[in-house]
């Protein structure tokens, strides 16, 4: 098996864990009586999961490399937190399938949005006829899941 069917079978593995985290973390919300404090709580495991990895695989980096990072990564992080809030909050609401189909469909126009500029140190990959196909199918695909 190849490395990128490997990939592609970790990914597909890893959308199956996301799909759960809604879910998972909306129970909390109701338990907690509080989105926010769920959401804390969430990122807290994860920050705790990713530190005990951190010391385990890569404790010998410099932490001294924080100063030169570029002012736009903590958007990965405020992206993260936001997309845990947002979750225990609409998912119960739109249904578990819509509200992943939106978010698919979001990620789809920030990447090729995102691969259009060649934004974040990423390498430009111009929208073409087959992207803007994709993304109308996304769209359609959102309809679809939202009717009743």
């Amino acid at each position: 098996m190849s490395n990128t069917a490997v990939y592609i079978i970790v990914a597909l593995i890893v959308g199956v864990l996301i799909s759960f985290q809604p879910p998972i973390n909306a129970s909390m919300a109701r338990i907690l009586e509080s989105p926010l404090l769920a959401a804390t709580v969430s990122l807290f495991i994860s920050c705790i999961l990713m530190f005990m990895l951190w010391l385990l695989n890569d404790s010998g980096k410099d932490l001294g490399q924080f100063g030169v990072l570029p002012w736009w990564i903590i958007v990965g992080g405020v992206a993260g937190a936001i997309f845990v809030t947002s979750s225990i909050i609409i998912a119960p609401v739109l249904g578990m399938a819509a509200f992943i189909v939106c978010i698919i469909a979001g990620q789809l126009i920030g990447s090729i949005f995102i691969d259009q500029f060649g934004l974040f140190g990423m390498e430009i990959k111009e929208i073409n006829m087959q992207k803007t196909l994709g993304l109308i199918l996304i769209f359609l695909g959102v309809i679809l899941v939202r009717s009743d």
